[in-house]
């Protein structure tokens, strides 16, 4: 079998998408953006079952997949959705010291998402999810 074309070309997705996350969150540098993306996801991952995590990363393109799932800790204990501002101090965080995470940084990362994958399973998994789940990629509850 020849490798997924998925796999094949992921550096370029990854680019692409990393091209995005920059334009829309303004920051300067991969590094920034990359520590943006890692803590939205990892805030994400928290509020989500095994198995709904597992759905939601294999909507994922292969790098954001393999960012989302990394340095895991399955047994922490599942997080209700918060209030906007109380998820953002989680996404803030992470390397505290070198985190410059955008004030939106939820809604750049989760705009920039939205661009690199099927929008509407994204929604139709996201229907399946706790209340809050919908709000947190800025979708009506």
């Amino acid at each position: 079998m020849p490798i997924p074309m998925e796999y094949h070309h992921a550096t370029d997705e990854f680019e692409a998408f990393m091209k995005d996350l920059l334009e829309i969150s303004l920051l300067k540098t991969r590094h920034q953006g990359y520590t943006m993306l890692q803590a939205v996801l990892q805030v994400f991952r928290r509020r989500l079952t095994l198995e709904e995590a597992i759905t939601f990363a294999n909507l994922l393109p292969a790098v954001l997949r393999a960012i989302f799932v990394s340095d895991w800790d399955t047994r922490e204990p599942l997080k209700p959705f918060l209030d906007r501002e109380a998820m953002m101090d989680e996404v803030r965080a992470l390397r505290h010291n070198h985190n410059f995470s955008t004030p939106s940084a939820i809604e750049d990362v989760t705009s920039a998402i939205r661009r690199h994958v099927d929008a509407q399973r994204l929604d139709t998994f996201l229907g399946t999810l706790p209340p809050g789940a919908r709000a947190f990629w800025g979708l009506p509850d």
